[in-house]
């Protein structure tokens, strides 16, 4: 079965979540074909047109220079879903090969990766991408390495904690009896066993870097104009709140349903592969 059927299989029973799960399928859809559904260019001026509110011609309004703000939503939910799925993936890589390495070893290794993992729990999540990001720079793969940077002690603390159990378990005592080395019984045994969880919690996660990659460019750190970025598009119209409220308050609003939706479907995958919950 793929990915995408699982997924499928395990939201459908719960009506919210399915909703939720559509919704999302549907940003992602509107998202990659932008350059196919926008009704215009993101960066096209019409000075004549500036600071317009919502009309038939322009949906949602457009900005001080004339831009049509749909089309720029559009293009910067893909930035959004770039950077958040991106960091994600790598956090997810990174943090949980860590994580097993640590759960699987123990000793001296397992307590420099706690460790590790302490120090950078310590700074929260916007406050280290802030200073990452202020020392390389902005631009696409600086937010994706700073924001996976912030997620790779989360990931490896769920993956050191499953590698602890599941080393003692009876198969991983057999592939050791029979000679296997600690790379086979990690990568054939460990990691299969610990990446349901790790994928749950990304997809809870995901949303989390959403928030922090619109927070780094409402904060001017993110991606540089003339791109669109949700978060930048909220600080161009911050000064312009209470003439063109528009300008903040779409951006914003997809914000907040990209991060439900991903808590959402984040939260039924959590409850369906959590026995104790599902117990509840």
């Amino acid at each position: 079965m793929s990915t995408l059927a699982a997924a499928i299989a395990v939201v459908a029973p719960n009506r919210a979540a399915a909703w939720a799960f559509a919704g999302l399928l549907a940003i992602c859809a509107l998202a990659l074909t932008a350059p196919l559904v926008a009704p215009y260019g993101p960066a096209d001026q019409d000075l004549l047109q500036r600071l317009e509110g919502p009309s038939a011609a322009h949906w949602f309004g457009t900005d001080n220079y004339g831009r049509d703000i749909l089309s720029r939503i559009l293009w910067g939910a893909r930035i959004s879903l770039l950077v958040g799925l991106g960091a994600t993936l790598v956090g997810m890589a990174v943090g949980g090969a860590l994580g097993i390495w640590a759960g699987f070893k123990g000793g001296l290794v397992d307590l420099a990766v706690s460790r590790l993992i302490d120090v950078l729990l310590s700074f929260p999540s916007l406050i280290l991408c802030l200073l990452i990001v202020s020392l390389v720079g902005p631009g696409v793969p600086e937010l994706v390495a700073a924001i996976a940077v912030s997620l790779v002690p989360k990931f490896a603390r769920v993956a050191r904690s499953s590698a602890i159990a599941v080393s003692h378990r009876e198969f991983v005592d057999a592939c050791r009896t029979v000679g296997g080395s600690d790379l086979r019984i990690m990568a054939q045994h460990i990691a299969p066993n610990t990446i349901g969880e790790l994928t749950v919690m990304a997809s809870l996660w995901t949303a989390n870097a959403v928030l922090i990659e619109a927070s780094l460019s409402f904060l001017g750190l993110g991606v540089r104009p003339p791109t669109p970025t949700l978060g930048g598009m909220m600080l161009e119209g911050l000064n312009l709140l209470h003439d063109a409220p528009w300008l903040t308050l779409f951006p914003g609003l997809v914000i907040l349903v990209m991060v439900l939706l991903l808590n959402l479907v984040g939260d039924r995958l959590r409850d369906a592969v959590d026995p104790r919950l599902r117990e509840v």
